[in-house]
C-alpha cells in the first residue's frame, strides 16, 4: 500500500489512541452498568408503556395545533417509542446529574425540581397510587442566544398524553405547537 508506507508512524500511533480513547468514552448508560437509579425510572417506565400499547394497538384521536390552527385524526400509532420520544428523552437519570434534582415526596407524589436553571428537564410531578404510575406532568425548557423552548408533557396512562410546546427563535418569531391524544378504552 503505497499510503501506508509514506505515514509516519506518529501518525498511526496517533490514530490508534484517538480509537481508544473514543472507545473509552462510549460509557453504557447507568442502568446497564447495573448501578442503582437515584430519580425514578422514567426510561423504563415509558419503555414498557411503549410496548405495552404498541401491543394493545389501540385507536387514538390525535389533535395537533400549530399556531392556532387545529387537525384532528382518529388515527392507531404504528410507533408508540417515536410517538413518545419527548417524554423519554426528559430521564434524568444520567451519571452527570446525579445531585442536579431535588427531590420531595409528598403522600402519592413524587416531585423533581432542577438546581440548575440550564438543565433542560426544568420540573417533574408523579402521582403513584398504590405503586402505580396515575399521571406524569414534565417541564422542560431550553433557553440560549438563538432560542428559547418551553415544553409541559402530561401522560395520563390508557387516557391521554400532551404535549404544549411554545418556541421563540430570534429573527423568525414565536411558534407554538400542541398534540393531543387521547386513548380509546
Amino acid at each position: 500500500m503505497y499510503w501506508y508506507k509514506k505515514t509516519p508512524k506518529s501518525v498511526l500511533i496517533t490514530g490508534v489512541m484517538m480509537l481508544v480513547f473514543c472507545a473509552y468514552g462510549c460509557k453504557p448508560d447507568i442502568k446497564e452498568t447495573g448501578a442503582a437509579l437515584k430519580y425514578f425510572d422514567l426510561k423504563g417506565f415509558f419503555s414498557s408503556e411503549t410496548t405495552r400499547l404498541n401491543r394493545l394497538n389501540k385507536f387514538v384521536v390525535k389533535t395537533v395545533t400549530h399556531n392556532g390552527a387545529t387537525q384532528s385524526k382518529r388515527i392507531r400509532i404504528d410507533n408508540w417509542v417515536r410517538e413518545l420520544d419527548l417524554f423519554i428523552g426528559s430521564d434524568i437519570n444520567r451519571p452527570a446529574w446525579k445531585d442536579s434534582y431535588t427531590t420531595t415526596v409528598s403522600g402519592d407524589f413524587l416531585i423533581y425540581r432542577a438546581k440548575y436553571a440550564e438543565l433542560k428537564m426544568h420540573q417533574m410531578l408523579i402521582k403513584k397510587d398504590n405503586g402505580k404510575v396515575k399521571w406524569v406532568l414534565i417541564f422542560n425548557r431550553t433557553k440560549n442566544l438563538l432560542y428559547q423552548t418551553y415544553e409541559k408533557l402530561s401522560y395520563f396512562p390508557d387516557s391521554l398524553y400532551t404535549i404544549e410546546k411554545d418556541q421563540r427563535v430570534r429573527l423568525m418569531g414565536r411558534n407554538s405547537y400542541t398534540v393531543k391524544g387521547m386513548i380509546s378504552r
